[in-house]
């Protein structure tokens, strides 16, 4: 992880999918836990969900409070 990826998180909108549109850092831990179960898609988009599960399983979303 690098420390603008979590930057990236709360300005990057998920490109497809149920939640298209909506901002990494805001879609539900349902869905992440989807995809942590089914796989991240490739690249830096799976990447940043894979950093967001991470995130959200472990109840660290107020990190990325200042960062909004």
């Amino acid at each position: 992880m690098a420390p603008e990826d979590l930057k990236k998180l709360v300005t990057r909108k998920m490109p497809f999918g149920k939640y298209e549109g909506r901002l990494i850092a805001d879609l539900p831990g349902s869905y992440l836990n989807w995809f942590a179960r089914e796989g991240f898609p490739p690249g830096e988009i799976g990447q940043l969900l894979q950093l967001m599960h991470e995130i959200d399983h472990n109840g660290l979303e107020p990190l990325l409070d200042p960062l909004r």
